[in-house]
């Protein structure tokens, strides 16, 4: 017999009649900004009432690729207590939309391999998958779901469901949360920035339950990541303040999408022409004197460390970066491209004359690695030419070599020298309170 699960927030969490309903999901297509090209198999959507964070879980689930056939939806459970992972035992869900079938075939394997069981309770008066789904069925035309809710549960059984199914491209993810909860608007800003930098960097370490109510799901997500190197790229992020003007008592929303590879490649490959005209735009702003109005994708938004070099008639004309991430992406190319064409104290100032014939390149950083060693002849060892940027500190000396160095310095010994040189230290230096990080770059030229 075909057990059909009837809808449980209609009317509260969304409209409860078709026509209202697609009134509404037709708002959130005209508000998509449809950011990137490149489609993924697993995103994190907000599950708040969808008037709410309707428009950013839209976004994401549209971000999916459109030839999944098995949507995973894992969700936190906010009505029953119970350890594990519960399914139900519904063959199909029901909105005004219509209904979607359950893939069963799937739900059997979890329950073998992963201990989940059937627990109807749980489903009943939940929100976190049951408002996601009229979302999926205007996005896809065919598509099953494997509804998964999790109570008490480590992400590493999360992350272990993701890595055996995610090798079918037929299947998908999507990880339901929301994020802070009943804060004002400026600490709740504070807190889910805080969250977003964890999510984007991989680093949940200190995560607390208060950050995100789905954060198991978001931590098996971002375990997942880690292992693979792929990253989570943001879509958006807002608070319920935006629909209802209430800055008392919010709760914050961001969405994310998982790319198969590394970030800062991700901005190298889509996005190269927007870094150099950005740059550009900037340093030609300083003398047209006109406020400078930027509309760029949110994974500008998310932290990240530049070098600005200007180069003119094949030489060196400024030189500014930063080496650890401190700021936005977007606003720390803003700011280099200014300190690079005004502050660096190597040269004058660049004239309104000299832009047309300057050549910018843009290189952006990974994090530095601290690299372990002995001696010197064992750091020598461990640097990797043509590769790694290099940065030695020995209390107040520092100075850091980016990686492009190595074409005029392609000697490991020369290329450390001339660091310590630029340090302020003798080349012969040497001391075992010396400390040496390694980072990469991607370098994007015009």
């Amino acid at each position: 017999m075909i057990k059909i699960k009837e809808p449980s927030v209609a009317g509260t969490f969304y409209p409860d009649n078709k026509e209202d309903l697609e009134k509404l999901i037709k708002i959130f297509k005209e508000q998509s900004k449809n950011t990137y090209e490149v489609k993924g198999r697993a995103v994190i959507v907000p599950h708040a009432g969808l008037v709410f964070s309707g428009r950013l879980s839209y976004e994401g689930i549209s971000q999916l690729d459109s030839g999944i056939k098995n949507l995973f939806i894992i969700a936190p459970c906010h009505k029953t207590v119970f350890k594990g992972l519960a399914l139900s035992n519904y063959n199909r869900w029901k909105t005004p939309l219509g209904n979607i079938s359950v893939n069963k075939a799937l739900y059997k394997e979890l329950e073998k391999k992963y201990g989940a069981f059937y627990n109807d309770e749980a489903f009943e008066e939940e929100h976190s998958i049951e408002v996601l789904v009229p979302l999926i069925q205007t996005l896809f035309e065919e598509v099953n779901i494997i509804p998964i809710l999790y109570g008490q549960e480590n992400p590493e059984k999360i992350e272990s469901i993701i890595s055996e199914y995610y090798s079918d491209k037929e299947n998908g993810f999507i990880i339901s949360s929301d994020l802070s909860h009943f804060m004002s608007d400026k600490d709740a800003r504070g807190l889910d920035g805080k969250t977003a930098a964890m999510i984007e960097s991989g680093n949940l370490f200190g995560m607390k339950y208060e950050q995100a109510c789905g954060s198991v799901g978001i931590a098996g997500l971002v375990g997942f990541a880690n292992k693979n190197k792929f990253s989570l790229i943001r879509i958006d992020m807002t608070n319920s303040s935006a629909v209802n003007s209430d800055k008392s008592r919010v709760v914050g929303y961001g969405c994310w999408f998982l790319y198969e590879g590394d970030k800062n490649k991700f901005i190298k490959k889509y996005y190269s022409k927007f870094v150099t005209d950005l740059s550009r735009t900037i340093l030609k702003s300083q003398f047209d004197k006109k406020p400078v109005t930027i509309h760029y994708p949110q994974v500008f938004d998310e932290a990240g460390a530049c070098f600005i070099t200007l180069e003119k008639g094949g030489k060196l004309r400024g030189c500014i970066g930063s080496i650890i991430a401190h700021r936005s992406l977007v606003a720390d190319i803003v700011e280099n491209t200014r300190n690079a064409a005004f502050n660096d104290y190597r040269f004058n100032p660049v004239e309104e004359s000299e832009v047309k014939d300057l050549k910018i390149s843009v290189s952006i950083l990974t994090p530095p690695v601290k690299i372990e060693f002995e001696d010197e002849q064992d750091l020598l060892n461990k640097i990797v030419p043509k590769k790694d940027g290099i940065i030695i500190k020995d209390g107040k000396y520092q100075a850091v070599y980016l990686p492009s160095v190595w074409e005029e310095l392609p000697d490991k010994k020369e290329f450390l020298n001339s660091l310590k040189i630029k340090a302020g230290l003798h080349e012969d230096y040497f001391s075992y309170s010396i400390q040496a990080f390694r980072f990469e770059t991607i370098y994007i030229k015009e």
